[in-house]
């Protein structure tokens, strides 16, 4: 049997290994719920069920744990937050709040199911990234928080540091109690092109980078998501900077190869290649193509420190038949 620790010991060192591993995952709940595990015990057990499910299936390289049903900050839920002043009223919760203490017990009987097998990341947003997900996931307002940091950014900026009080303590408790590998961490920009590099290193960096420095005094193997998608792009000098070993960005939304990204992040371990939007290659392409567009991404690229993977999270409909054939490509191509 395959030792696939040992395997990806190798990729995560950047070093030449028997193969190239596939990296996929996908949510859990539908978007509303990924703020409710509190409230709703039925969400938090279809999330821990789903990791399960998903793990026998695909048979993964390594888990990326999905943080379904605690998106967000507990004080922003249910809060009535219309203008940015409003933002004033974000306090973080402190060490016994639910949100720390499930959140960690969640992540312990996830990590348990396969943590001897596989490496496991749990999967943290940016503070910032905490405020934008829950204006628009939770209540369906895309521009609402470009307006509001744009309207005031101290009052942003203000509400991201109280929420990275939080993401602090819960770090640390969840390595003080799972034996998770490394954390994915997930950053986006502003949205707004009035939001400038000033901008960003300004009122975005400083949070970023306070949790970035959290993360690290735990593993050196951490992964950096710039989360792209769709209508959502990032310009990927503005994370240059951000110091974590992996990274995963959208190769096709920014319109840049892992061969180019590799180059430009100095030669880290990456992960992608696949469009993750519906109707593209990896859920609608042939065999053919796939194996095609596989050979030629892994002969641009080379086979030492990627990860073959998607821009972002992808459909959950996808026939598990489909990753295992792309793994057996990341094994004929790597010979």
């Amino acid at each position: 049997m395959e030792n696939k620790r040992e395997l990806m010991k190798k990729v995560f060192s950047n070093e030449k290994a028997d193969r190239v591993p596939i990296g996929f995952w996908y949510h859990y709940v539908p978007p509303r719920d990924h703020f409710r595990a509190l409230e709703d015990k039925n969400v938090l057990n279809a999330v821990i069920q789903g990791h399960k499910n998903m793990y026998k299936e695909m048979q993964p390289d390594f888990v990326k744990i999905m943080s379904d049903g605690f998106f967000g900050h507990p004080s922003l839920y249910n809060s009535n937050i219309e203008k940015a002043d409003d933002l004033y009223q974000v306090k973080s919760v402190g060490k016994d709040h639910p949100w720390i203490t499930e959140q960690v017990k969640f992540v312990k009987e996830v990590n348990e199911e396969f943590h001897d097998e596989v490496y496991t990341f749990y999967s943290i947003f940016a503070p910032i990234h905490c405020i934008r997900l829950y204006f628009e996931e939770f209540e369906g307002d895309n521009k609402k928080f470009p307006r509001l940091f744009l309207e005031n950014p101290e009052a942003v900026d203000y509400a991201a540091k109280e929420i990275a009080k939080d993401l602090d303590i819960l770090i640390d408790s969840i390595y003080k109690n799972t034996q998770i590998d490394g954390i994915y961490y997930s950053v986006q920009e502003i949205q707004d092109e009035r939001a400038d590099r000033a901008f960003h290193e300004k009122y975005v960096f400083p949070t970023d980078l306070h949790v970035l420095n959290t993360i690290k005094k735990y593993s050196d193997t951490n992964i950096l998501h710039i989360c792209g998608y769709g209508e959502y792009t990032n310009k990927l000098e503005l994370f240059k900077d951000y110091d974590l070993s992996i990274v995963n960005w959208a190769t096709h939304t920014e319109n840049v190869s892992l061969k180019e990204g590799k180059e430009y992040f100095g030669g880290k371990v990456v992960i992608g290649g696949f469009d993750n939007n519906p109707g593209t290659l990896l859920d609608s392409g042939s065999d053919e193509e796939v194996e095609k567009y596989v050979k030629e991404m892994l002969e641009e690229a080379g086979t030492k420190g990627v990860i073959i993977g998607a821009d972002c999270t992808i459909s959950p409909d996808i026939p598990v038949e489909r990753f295992n054939f792309i793994r057996e490509l990341g094994i004929k191509y790597s010979k």
